[in-house]
């Protein structure tokens, strides 16, 4: 039991004394930070969701935290990642308050509602959103539309994936609804500030939260895909091996409750009715409707 219970922590450690060196420099300023807020390791678990245990591993640094983990110890913490993993030396070992930045995520944030404001109708235009419901042909249109605009093609799903380094699902079972949302709305964040002109596919609950649909309605022109709870069910089955395909009675539901945040959209387009290929024609005609 030893032996696997060494393995374990090892594994968690840095691969040369350089990783290790700055894993413990992480777990020292984040004690440091710790006792100088007044806080027992018992309320930055509670206040984190972190367990002890992992918490006393991080501070004698062997903690090889993933970037949640230390993102949410940061926040609950009152600092921005920057500061605790910053490879400077420490600066909290000051007894002076220091002044801290503004987080880059929440900078980009009042930067991007600025432009929102300011932004004219044919910026907003240069990008296309598509919404809607698993299943609706938002990845398999968009990537179409995007290679005849010859622009990039964003699936949001993916760059969250690739912002966390887990699946959405594990997002969900580990930090719960709130540390998705959070993500979310970062990374369509970030691809509004990287791409002037793309096409976006959203996840189907992102109507769902205020903040981040309307910030994608303020910066893209949206387009709604919907089909028939049925064609819904079918595409979702016949493209998940994993039969994760919801049923008939939990997706109707969800669609009524849903309509009203997807008919915010400035347009919408019914996949169900129609081929792939003209699905395809539609979808290019609405934008070039719109300019």
């Amino acid at each position: 039991m030893a032996g696997l219970n060494e393995k374990h922590t090892e594994s968690r450690r840095g691969n040369d004394p350089a990783e290790e060196d700055y894993l413990a420099r992480i777990g020292d300023r984040l004690r440091l930070e710790r006792s100088r807020k007044g806080m027992s390791r018992k309320m930055l678990s509670l206040a984190s969701g972190v367990s002890e245990r992992y918490l006393a591993e991080m501070e004698r640094g062997a903690g090889n935290a993933s970037l949640l983990v230390v993102r949410r110890l940061a926040e609950a913490i009152g600092l921005s990642v920057a500061e605790l993993t910053t490879e400077a030396q420490d600066q909290a070992a000051s007894p002076l308050p220091v002044d801290k930045s503004e987080p880059a995520d929440l900078a980009t944030a009042r930067a991007m509602r600025s432009r929102a404001a300011m932004a004219p109708a044919a910026v907003q235009r240069a990008r296309i959103a598509l919404i809607g419901l698993r299943g609706a042909g938002k990845s398999t249109l968009g990537a179409k539309l995007a290679s005849s605009l010859d622009v990039p093609f964003v699936e949001l799903d993916q760059e969250i994936e690739r912002s966390s380094g887990m699946e959405v699902a594990e997002i969900f079972a580990s930090f719960g609804e709130a540390e998705y949302r959070r993500i979310e709305h970062q990374c369509l964040q970030q691809a509004l500030t990287r791409h002037v002109r793309c096409v976006i596919a959203t996840g189907g609950s992102l109507v769902a939260e205020a903040a981040t649909f309307a910030l994608l309605r303020s910066q893209c022109f949206v387009v709604w895909l919907h089909a028939s709870s049925q064609q819904h069910r079918m595409r979702v089955a016949a493209n998940d091996a994993s039969d994760t395909a919801p049923s008939l009675p939990s997706l109707q539901p969800l669609m009524r409750a849903r309509e009203p945040l997807y008919g915010k959209a400035d347009a919408a387009l019914d996949t169900g009715a129609v081929t792939e290929h003209e699905a395809m024609e539609q979808l290019i005609a609405l934008v070039a409707l719109r300019g």
